[in-house]
């Protein structure tokens, strides 16, 4: 039996889902922090709550896509490509429309800048809630799929 030593830097970036498991929490904290920062910005786009919201939500949407790959490699080299069944298929099903909805909702808060609207369009409160919620479903899903919830 071989141990290995968490400290070495092999460890930490050749594990098999490592990075994956790492970068989850950036685009998950930081969607739902701009989120928070929407709400409470009442749709005044002017608001330092709403740059902040932005701001959020731009990051979000960087750090989503290089989560989504580390995803699927995880997929392919901790899971060794198991066929899409299940739960492995409720969560990547879970993972793409989380991503679209993150995505979205930054393009939302993106166009109102453009357009210099004061005022935030409404419909992008319910699409940002159910992000929230899909989000917290795909961690509830991913947890199965690495055993932490068992």
């Amino acid at each position: 039996m071989t141990i290995m030593d968490p400290f070495d830097p092999r460890t930490v970036l050749l594990a098999k889902h490592a990075q994956h498991v790492v970068l989850i929490h950036f685009p998950i904290a930081l969607f739902i922090t701009g989120v928070v920062f929407d709400v409470t910005s009442r749709g005044q786009r002017t608001s330092l709550l709403a740059s902040a919201a932005y701001v959020n939500l731009y990051a979000a949407a960087l750090t989503v896509l290089p989560t989504a790959g580390t995803g699927v490699l995880a997929w392919h080299f901790a899971l060794d490509g198991e066929r899409l069944k299940g739960v492995l298929l409720w969560h990547l099903l879970a993972a793409g429309l989380s991503v679209v909805l993150v995505i979205a909702s930054w393009g939302i808060h993106w166009r109102a800048r453009q357009s210099g609207s004061p005022v935030l369009p409404r419909y992008r409160l319910p699409l940002e809630l159910l992000g929230v919620g899909l989000i917290a479903l795909t961690a509830h899903l991913g947890g199965f799929l690495s055993g932490v919830n068992t």
